[in-house]
């Protein structure tokens, strides 16, 4: 079975510039203290580290 991440959001996107915005939104996060499950890949590796300081991130599996 393949790990995941549980990603919640924890910090406003006020203030935040477009591209932090939009990996959000890929991540599948909608507003404050929404959780979404994301696959372990590289590529969605990238996108929690560019907004590591937004998210809180636990493994799941």
């Amino acid at each position: 079975m393949a790990k995941s991440f549980k990603v919640t959001l924890k910090r406003s996107l006020i203030g935040c510039n477009q591209t932090q915005r939009e990996t959000i939104r890929c991540l599948g996060l909608r507003k404050r203290h929404h959780s979404a499950d994301v696959k372990d890949t590289p590529a969605n590796r990238g996108q929690i580290m560019k907004v590591q300081h937004l998210v809180d991130v636990e493994v799941v599996g």
